[in-house]
């Protein structure tokens, strides 16, 4: 009698026990092949690329961006700069790498101009716009005309004058044809009708080191790229591209203000490699929104004269896409750069 009663209990917990250790399973197998598409990351060092030598923008950015990053993701954020093609090399380098989030890329707003430049000279593209992912704008500047404190023009209609007497006889320096600091120039020669000649060189830093030295007469860069410059009284900066007055140098006047319809920003921003799975992606990208907001990162890139202007990835995606249009037209207006 006593089994009697107990028999039927036992066996509606051995059912249960079973039915139990059989949603373990199914949860188990469920579960698995999402824990597959979710890779660890990351899982060694990352290397941060900029396209263009030391002491430029892309540097000065990179360099507490790349600590902060490293903090958040807890691996080495290693700098990595691969200068020459106006930054094409090294953009097209992160544009092929693997795309594991362990390559990114510190780009500059030449980014946008590179690609139709190569379409327009017919050569084998470096890079397409598709092949790289925007992930977080960190500065957009007002490129500015500057050149040495003892050079003979105090202003920027002093220079353009000087310029249209003499014709290709005045140069500037660039970090490259179709880069940052070439595309600002044509853009004003064209308005103001004047001729320059181009010296491109691997980046704004060693185009400055040119202007320290005179052997060219006039660079157009980012404010960072000059600031200290001027600070030591070693270079004078004539107008800038903006149509407001820069937070740094807000005693230099504008192009636009001067009747000159040049206007031109040079940006930075964080890219990975299109084909970065989306987990990886919004790492990286929570990340880098991270690192925006640090205050080392906040105070190293303002202290160089360019504050942060921040735009996440779904807003930095459609900057970049109008970006890319602008600069076609610009790009084919200034025609053949052999």
């Amino acid at each position: 009698m006593k089994h009697g009663i107990h028999r039927p209990l036992k066996d509606r917990l051995s059912n249960l026990a079973f039915a139990g250790l059989s949603l373990l399973v199914t949860l188990s197998s469920l579960s698995a092949p999402a824990l597959a598409q979710t890779p660890a990351y990351p899982t060694r060092a990352i290397t941060l690329v900029v396209p263009f030598p030391p002491g430029g923008l892309a540097d000065i950015v990179a360099r507490p961006v790349a600590e902060a990053l490293s903090r958040e993701l807890g691996q080495p954020v290693v700098v990595d700069n691969k200068g020459g093609a106006g930054g094409g090399i090294g953009m097209g380098m992160v544009a092929r790498a693997k795309p594991d989030g362990h390559t990114l890329l510190m780009a500059l707003s030449s980014l946008t101009v590179l690609p139709e430049a190569d379409a327009l000279l017919g050569r084998s593209p470096m890079f397409g716009l598709n092949d790289l992912r925007p992930i977080a704008r960190y500065t957009a500047d007002p490129t500015v005309l500057a050149v040495r404190a003892d050079a003979p023009w105090k202003n920027a209609k002093e220079f353009i004058e000087d310029a249209r007497k003499r014709p290709g006889v005045l140069n500037y320096g660039s970090s490259g044809n179709y880069g940052t600091m070439h595309v600002p120039m044509e853009i004003l020669a064209q308005t103001a009708g004047m001729k320059l000649t181009h010296i491109p060189f691997t980046g704004a830093g060693p185009a400055v080191l040119a202007l320290l030295g005179g052997q060219i007469d006039a660079v157009s860069t980012g404010p960072a790229t000059v600031l200290q410059q001027v600070k030591a009284g070693k270079l004078r900066v004539l107008a800038h591209w903006g149509h407001a007055p820069l937070a740094s140098m807000p005693e230099v006047a504008s192009l636009k203000d001067l009747g000159y319809n040049a206007e031109y920003a040079q940006w930075s921003g964080l890219f990975i490699p299109s084909g970065t799975p989306e987990a990886i992606a919004q790492r990286v990208r929570a990340a880098a929104r991270i690192a925006a907001q640090d205050p080392k990162v906040r105070e190293v890139i303002q202290n160089t004269g360019s504050p942060v202007v921040f735009l996440d990835s779904p807003d930095f995606e459609k900057y970049v896409q109008a970006d890319a249009r602008q600069m076609t037209d610009v790009v084919r207006k200034i025609g053949k750069v052999e």
